[in-house]
């Protein structure tokens, strides 16, 4: 009986575990790393999803801006009375003295079907823009935040670490001053950094905590709802892809702002055009049979145009056109100005904290090192007094968290370049 229990609870936790939603697995795994966050945005996040569904109205509206206006039918009962004969009145086409019957078309003037359909395409091409903007800005955020969180997190290994070397330095200097060869001040300082540590662990908690908060919000998920911790920061791109020359004809190409002020100059171009075509009439074409009795006995048809004599608003309105046509030009330049200048910036800021971070990891770091062990092969033999001792740890931490640091900022200005580009390297 027990063995059939046993059994059968085995096989419960294998179902229970076919059966588990796979983005129930997932989410426990979230946060581990940057494309795991960046995939689940991109599904999720509500920003992003309003401006594909922008995109796709906007791709609705082109399709239907050149369509001509619904015909109109008018239908006319003549002398429905019969001339007061003993027909009586009637409302019947067959049955009063005539009915006419009305089919009009407006029609607008040669090409001006064609402009709106050019004015509604550059909108939806701003529409379509739109998405990329938003998600390279809300991709750009997520890589900061996530290099934050990394950052933290190895902060807090950091302290822990050395939590424990100090905890192992006090048991050193309780056995020397225990032996009569130390000093109870040593304790106490040992005692004292610990306590230092303690009170910068619970400061990197909480700031671990404002990180959490901030990918969820990112991630449209419940502000306390659990993120893994992070594992490991994303490769760099190799130095030939990070050339100024490169990246500057990136950006001019796939840049999501400059595609939606190239996309606005268009519509104010197609609008100038538009407001040009308005100084001329509209057509409205009509064809009338006339019905007597049960057959229709005469054919008509009718031209009506509209006058455009208001020439002075039609002229205001071509300046008012014009104007935005220089100003959009105008913000594009001031836009890519700006992004240039943007792109330097990172560029350089990106190359320094590479470099600090290869100085770091090649010199700075193990020279600490080799300090902190000969300064606490000095203390042991009574060489080197504890407060030298404590400066060579001290300058160990201040090494390793120097180089999280540099590679933490390598981070932010890869995606900055990145947000620039519109693309990932």
């Amino acid at each position: 009986m027990k063995i059939r229990s046993v059994v059968r609870l085995a096989v419960c936790g294998l179902m229970g575990a076919w059966l588990l939603p796979v983005h129930a697995a997932e989410d426990r795994t979230l946060g581990s790393d940057l494309a795991g966050l960046l995939e689940y945005a991109r599904e999720h996040n509500p920003e992003l999803a309003a401006t594909r569904f922008d995109a796709d109205a906007a791709a609705q509206r082109a399709q239907s801006a050149a369509a001509l206006p619904d015909p109109v039918l008018r239908a006319e009962l003549m002398d429905i009375t019969n001339q007061g004969t003993n027909k009586g009145t009637s409302i019947l086409p067959s049955q009063v003295g005539g009915t006419r019957y009305l089919l009009m078309q407006s029609v607008p003037w040669f090409g001006k079907r064609d402009l709106q359909r050019g004015v509604a395409e550059a909108q939806a091409v701003q529409a379509n823009s739109e998405v990329s903007a938003t998600w390279a800005e809300l991709s750009g955020r997520i890589k900061s935040v996530f290099a934050m969180y990394y950052y933290l997190s190895g902060s807090e290994k950091l302290n822990r670490e050395t939590l424990g070397l100090m905890s192992s330095l006090e048991q050193v200097a309780q056995a020397r001053y225990a032996n009569g060869i130390g000093t109870q001040q040593d304790v106490l300082r040992a005692q004292v950094e610990q306590t230092d540590l303690q009170g910068e662990l619970l400061n990197l908690e909480v700031e671990q905590h404002h990180a959490q908060t901030r990918l969820n919000a990112l991630l449209s998920r419940p502000a306390m709802a659990e993120l893994a911790q992070p594992a490991q920061l994303r490769n760099l791109p190799a130095a030939a892809q990070l050339e100024y020359a490169v990246l500057e004809e990136k950006l001019r190409v796939r840049n999501p702002q400059l595609q939606i002020a190239d996309a606005r100059r268009n519509e104010a171009e197609k609008s100038r055009d538009l407001a040009h075509n308005n100084r001329y009439p509209g057509f409205t074409l009509g064809v009338a049979p006339t019905q007597s009795g049960n057959a229709v006995k005469s054919w008509d048809l009718m031209v009506e145009l509209n006058i455009p004599l208001q020439q002075e608003s039609r002229r205001s309105q071509e300046r008012e056109a014009a104007a935005m046509l220089s100003a959009s030009g105008a913000r594009k330049e001031a836009l890519l100005n700006q992004m240039l200048a943007d792109l330097s910036e990172s560029v350089s800021a990106l190359e320094t904290a590479r470099r600090t971070e290869a100085l770091i990891a090649t010199r700075l770091l193990p020279q600490a090192e080799l300090t902190y062990q000969s300064a606490l092969s000095g203390y042991e033999t009574g060489k080197v007094d504890f407060a030298m001792l404590l400066d060579a740890q001290r300058q160990t931490l201040k090494a390793r968290q120097q180089r999280l640091k540099a590679q933490f900022e390598t981070q932010v200005r890869l995606a900055e370049i990145e947000r620039l580009l519109g693309e990932e390297l």
